[in-house]
């Protein structure tokens, strides 16, 4: 017998023997989760708990053909719990290493994509500020988020033909903007 379990649980064990696997399953729980638990703490798995229960999901299924009794059942949770660290770190190795991002260490001198698009000297903004709020609106929900006419008809409160319509002038008049500040660029 083992020293670590109590006699009460070895009997439960031996009498469930061949008959419910529940029972079998519940005395080798509460006799090795701890342990198991313990084990992968110690190995420095990142989530021991959860791998805990992982290891006593993977062996319920095979509680019925488990032979060796309680020894038996300990080294087939060990075994399990092994492999569930072997894939651990077999996971963290093809991760690939992350360093913190110092915006004291940034020393680009350029302006992102982002800001030349955006910026206030004839960027989208200043473009999207010469059209009415519906335009704008209407533009935003469907250009920049990307929604469905009949999603933006249902937030806006108009029908789909009016949401049609409201985009239709939005890019006709954001086209006509576009054409006068060109034509005023060039001359």
């Amino acid at each position: 017998m083992l020293d670590t379990l109590a006699q009460e649980e070895t009997d439960i064990y031996d009498d469930a023997a061949g008959t419910d696997p529940a029972a079998l399953f519940a005395v080798a729980y509460r006799s090795f989760a701890g342990p198991v638990l313990g084990y992968l703490k110690a190995r420095g798995v990142d989530d021991p708990e959860a791998v805990t229960q992982d290891v006593f999901m993977a062996f319920y299924p095979m509680v019925e053909d488990l032979t060796g009794g309680l020894p038996g059942a300990k080294s087939l949770l060990f075994s399990i719990a092994h492999a569930r660290l072997v894939d651990h770190y077999r996971r963290v190795d093809r991760r690939p290493r992350l360093s913190p991002y110092d915006p004291q260490d940034d020393h680009r001198t350029s302006p992102s994509a982002e800001e030349q698009a955006v910026e206030l000297d004839g960027g989208a903004a200043d473009l999207l500020r010469g059209l009415s709020t519906e335009h704008q609106e209407v533009l935003a929900l469907r250009v920049v988020a990307d929604l469905s006419i009949e999603q933006v008809a249902g937030i806006m409160g108009k029908s789909t033909g009016a949401i049609k319509q409201l985009q239709r002038r939005a890019l006709q008049n954001l086209k006509e903007q576009t054409l006068t500040r060109n034509r005023a660029n060039h001359e």
